[in-house]
């Protein structure tokens, strides 16, 4: 079972406010979110164990584990389901898939941490948590949320990308445009008055693209 740290007075977690800490019992012993201070966290939830869908996705966190361990990010699971069963679905998917799950994997029984983090959507399910993703920084803020329909497996690269583009916008303080990936220009924050605006040679001569005032590019 699972305890948790009381919770803010809104009923979701909020972006750019710190994460809801928790403590919970998992695959890999109990756990704490706030244990993870100094590493990223992508925690992500999935329906129910030994389903389709979330075997694939378990298959691809895995097999991209060392992905995310090389951009300091740790990658925790959660579904409502008990830790026998966790381990009995994971000894399972390394069968198929000949991979193994380094991840621990939170047994929600209580519903303490989903709803904790909004992952019960009534009008979907009562008793099982939605498809979901939060990145936590190192600092314990939540800086991203994604929720996906019971149907739709996640897209591992595309996790990956946010946060390439979370971590680069921390370092460089540049937001990353459409469709970014590393190497890709990124953009110039745009001025905040009259007087720091530039002209399209000012911005050249930086070795800006210049699109308009509000919209340059520039390499890193």
């Amino acid at each position: 079972m699972s305890t948790t740290e009381p919770a803010t007075s809104s009923p979701y977690p909020r972006l750019n406010e710190p994460a809801p800490d928790f403590q919970a019992v998992t695959t890999q012993g109990v756990k704490k979110l706030s244990g993870y201070r100094g590493k990223w966290v992508v925690l992500f939830s999935h329906p129910a164990d030994f389903t389709p869908v979330c075997s694939t996705e378990f298959h691809g966190f895995a097999a991209r584990a060392g992905e995310f361990e090389a951009r300091n990010v740790q990658l925790l699971g959660l579904s409502i389901d008990s830790v026998h069963s966790h381990l009995a679905w994971i000894t399972d998917l390394e069968r198929i898939f000949g991979q193994k799950i380094p991840f621990p994997v939170i047994a929600d029984l209580d519903m303490k941490v989903a709803k904790l983090y909004g992952m019960i959507h009534p009008g979907i399910s009562n008793t099982s948590a939605i498809r979901s993703v939060f990145v936590i920084d190192d600092k314990g803020v939540l800086r991203a949320m994604i929720y996906y329909p019971m149907s739709a497996g996640r897209n591992i690269s595309e996790i990956l990308r946010l946060v390439d583009s979370l971590q680069t916008t921390d370092t460089h303080g540049t937001p990353t445009p459409a469709n970014w990936n590393p190497g890709d220009p990124v953009i110039v924050p745009p001025p905040v008055e009259a007087s720091a605006v530039e002209s399209e040679q000012e911005a050249q001569e930086k070795g800006y693209d210049y699109k308009s005032w509000y919209l340059r590019f520039k390499q890193l």
